[in-house]
């Protein structure tokens, strides 16, 4: 993605939303690239929220749960990037802490109304002094139209910046909702090494909030793999202001419905961009998988799919070699007939039921020459369907992988 396509869309992110303000700056955890980044509602804000499923913990993700329950509003979000402050201990828990205190200090607001956010490096603690100096410079650049910087000081390795927005109609009254995430590696359902910021002008109940969030999150973040593995402090942060001057939005309703889908439509497009911006990617593949036994079962194969690196270095070497894919699916532990299976890459048959191979290799192969593949799986045995999105595997994400750390 080119620089000024980036800054285009940047135009519209976090701050689109009414009563919301953003930065990001160097404070010098990182050499020379922005590290540390500050979302803050000007009004009180409903949150809602999802955390990595994963049994380590960062102190971030303690402190967050923590202060989603014990507080009925929140006004800020502050984020570092370049340390995880995962696997700190005692220091790290009470670092997260000291993040969250001086942070409401400085905007004049209480500790647990703010959320912490750590990403980068594992086991190492956290440049105290740095970041708290840094806090107390970023308030001064707060904006209601810096969706850029704040974007960019969440990154990692992420080569893009990651934002969408959507405004819609509810009532006569404009709704806006804005979103930046980062993530590039290890990205796996429940969830990834992504971190996800959400802010909207709508008014709705905590638990409202809290299930929309959950679903929505899903069937998008919990959608996209690019390599198996899940981290330590991924989270998904939602604030809701009510600016927007609207009724709060209630459960079966048509608000309810449209506020829903606009959500999806947000988290969608920010998780596609973290499968397209997979390390070392060159391709976004979407696998569809059709006529399983279940839903579950479908899900099932195309995870395993995705998951297969046979396969993704298959898609990455552009060999339509159909063989891994049945037999990822194969070993997904689902009931389906094999002889019933069938393959369908960018709209163009490719194994029909009885084995059937409808093209040469070579014609085959051009269905993968894209940037953007479709892949369709047909198990012609129910009517469960689920649908992934992942990437293909390259040289350049051992290269990434193996010198994270240097």
């Amino acid at each position: 993605m080119q620089q000024e396509e980036v800054e285009i869309e940047m135009k519209n992110g976090i701050t689109a939303p009414k009563g919301f303000k953003a930065a990001g700056i160097h404070c010098g955890i990182k050499k020379s690239k922005k590290d540390l980044a500050l979302i803050y509602s000007t009004s009180p804000a409903t949150a809602a929220a999802v955390f990595t499923l994963n049994k380590v913990q960062a102190a971030p993700v303690l402190i967050c749960k923590e202060y989603l329950l014990r507080a009925k509003k929140h006004r800020a979000i502050i984020v570092n990037s370049g340390n995880a402050n995962a696997c700190t201990g005692e220091q790290g828990y009470k670092d997260s802490l000291l993040m969250a205190e001086k942070t409401a200090e400085a905007l004049k607001i209480k500790p647990e109304e703010v959320f912490v956010s750590s990403t980068g490096v594992i086991g190492e603690t956290l440049p105290m002094n740095i970041i708290t100096n840094g806090i107390s410079k970023i308030v001064n650049f707060l904006e209601e139209d810096d969706n850029f910087s704040a974007a960019e000081a969440i990154m990692t390795t992420d080569t893009f910046v990651k934002a969408a927005s959507e405004s819609f109609d509810i009532n006569g009254k404009v709704v806006t909702i804005g979103g930046i995430a980062k993530g590039s590696g290890m990205i796996h359902p429940n969830m990834a090494t992504m971190l996800a910021f959400v802010t909207t002008d709508a008014a709705i109940e905590k638990e409202s909030f809290q299930t929309i969030i959950k679903d929505v999150t899903d069937k998008t973040f919990n959608k996209i793999v690019v390599d198996g593995d899940t981290s330590t402090n991924d989270m998904v942060i939602a604030l809701a202001n009510g600016e927007s001057g609207i009724d709060n939005i209630k459960p079966d309703t048509a608000e309810y419905d449209l506020f829903s889908e606009k959500l999806f439509n947000v988290l969608k497009k920010l998780s596609i961009d973290i499968v397209k911006d997979g390390e070392g990617a060159t391709k976004l593949v979407e696998i569809n998988v059709e006529g399983a036994l279940s839903d579950q079962d479908a899900e099932k194969a195309a995870r395993t799919v995705a998951l297969s690196p046979l396969v993704k270095t298959a898609i990455h070497g552009e060999d339509a070699n159909w063989g891994r894919i049945i037999a990822a699916v194969g070993y997904s532990g689902i009931d389906f007939d094999p002889a019933k299976f069938e393959i369908i890459i960018n709209g163009i048959p490719i194994l029909k039921q009885n084995y059937t191979v409808t093209l040469p290799i070579i014609e085959a192969n051009k269905t993968l020459k894209s940037k953007e593949i479709k892949l369709v799986l047909k198990l012609n045995c129910g009517n469960g369907e689920s649908t992934l999105w992942t990437c293909d595997f390259s040289e350049e994400y051992v290269k990434i992988n193996g010198s994270y750390r240097t």
